[in-house]
């Protein structure tokens, strides 16, 4: 159910196994309606969701058309720039259009005889103990039901089969607004077809309590997205309701933006403010009949880049335990269902986490100040040390672990950046070789 990022993936991979599969989704087929902008963030791939476009065999196909962003780019109010890189010389995440991505999918998924789609069908719920979907056709409000041996939940934050699950006894179930919104903005290419600015960054506009990022597109336009409080007295959508003051409000706030997006006001007007959510629930599974997976079992904020990177990890895991368990579909949704939550709600937890960091903490000077100690010490003792951030976005590890590495290593930096003068001589500093080996102690017990 959903022919989005994740759905179209992991119809994808069971057709690759051999599996009969259909795919029911709300919207029009995107290769003949298009895909609607106005309301996305790009996406950011990153070391997650490249092996599970692997497994897909189509790694090679995406990597085509996306662009590497080898680290935050940030510009202050007076339009100068400070790079911060991401990881170690060679690493980066890459910038892909959702719809582009999606309808890409889509097409490699059509490819399969044993696959079919079945688009404009919205699913009105689902009987789970008769394993029976039920639909309305959006052409003519024709009903439809399908019964399957087993139904995939991929429909989204706003899932329907979820919904169906509501009904069931000891089904937990939470949705968490953030008070900010968000708002997309058109950067266009440059009259030769070349990016305005540095495309080999994510590009940020930290300003404490809200911020505007830009990623590139690989038509040389960038897509900007502005994030803000819907309320407030000051530096909020709501107080942003006229010509005038959406000018001000930038030539304040973002004034070296300001060249780069000739329909500011357009789009400001015509674009909508779009909520952030987090969504969590428990069990993802109904018996072994039906499993909710990406963003219908684990919707979070985008401020890690892993939404679409965790939902593709999802597919990733489950083509495992289909290798381990064959087709012991009891045995693959049980052993899916207990440890795949706990990393969930981390890189939830996460996400949120960061959104603080993005806005506010990237432009601190003893933030930017731990960023180089941490190359540093990942260099000097790799085996020893992997900054968050490279075990989120450069690595396998699992969400729960590294969100204990990094509460972890914040209680190192602590110590760290409380070392009488860290801030001038650091790199001859004894003292801070001392207090990494003896947390590094301390860990190993």
């Amino acid at each position: 159910m959903g022919a989005g990022l994740v759905g179209s993936l992991w119809a994808v991979l069971l057709a690759k196994r051999g599996y009969a599969v259909d795919v029911y989704e709300l919207r029009e087929d995107p290769r003949q309606a298009g895909f609607i902008g106005g309301r996305s963030i790009n996406l950011a791939m990153s070391t997650r969701g490249w092996r599970a476009l692997e497994k897909a065999g189509i790694e090679n196909k995406i990597r085509e058309v996306a662009i590497p962003m080898k680290g935050r780019m940030m510009h202050d109010e007076a339009g100068q720039l400070a790079f911060q890189p991401y990881g170690k010389e060679g690493q980066a995440i890459y910038s892909v259009s959702r719809g582009g991505l999606n309808i890409e999918l889509i097409r490699i998924a059509d490819q399969y005889e044993n696959l079919r789609f079945h688009f404009a069908h919205k699913c009105l719920g689902v009987d789970l103990r008769s394993n029976t979907a039920h639909f309305e056709h959006a052409a003519d409000g024709r009903r439809v039901s399908v019964e399957a041996p087993l139904i995939f939940g991929t429909d989204g934050a706003f899932s329907a089969v979820r919904r169906s699950f509501m009904k069931l006894p000891r089904f937990n179930y939470s949705q968490q607004y953030l008070e900010y919104g968000y708002k997309e903005l058109h950067i266009p290419p440059l009259p030769g077809g070349e990016h305005a600015i540095d495309k080999n960054a994510l590009h940020i506009w930290p300003r404490g309590q809200f911020m505007m990022i830009a990623l590139p597109n690989i038509d040389g336009s960038f897509t900007g997205t502005l994030f803000l409080p819907f309320e407030g007295r000051a530096n909020s959508f709501g107080q942003l309701q006229t010509d005038e003051q959406i000018l001000a409000f930038f030539e304040k706030h973002f004034p070296d933006s300001i060249p780069l997006i000739p329909g500011l006001l357009e789009d400001f007007r015509t674009n909508p403010t779009a909520a952030l959510a987090t969504i969590r629930c428990f069990p993802w599974c109904y018996e072994d009949k039906v499993l909710l997976i990406g963003d219908a079992s684990h919707a979070i904020v985008p401020f890690y880049g892993q939404g679409m990177n965790s939902g593709f990890e999802d597919c990733s895991l489950l083509d495992e335990l289909m290798e381990t368990y064959k087709d012991n579909w009891d045995k693959i949704i049980e052993v899916f269902n207990q440890e795949r939550p706990r990393d969930a709600n981390a890189i939830a937890d996460l996400a949120l986490r960061n959104f603080v960091e993005m806005r506010d903490r990237v432009a601190d000077p003893r933030f930017l100040l731990r960023k180089e100690i941490e190359a540093y010490l990942n260099e000097q003792y790799p085996e020893d040390f992997l900054p968050l951030y490279s075990q989120v976005t450069f690595s396998h590890t699992p969400y729960s672990r590294a969100l204990k590495e990094g509460l972890a290593q914040d209680e190192l930096f602590d110590r760290i950046l409380a070392i009488e003068g860290i801030e001038a001589n650091w790199r001859e500093n004894g003292e801070l070789g001392e207090v990494f080996r003896e947390w590094i102690r301390e860990r190993r017990g």
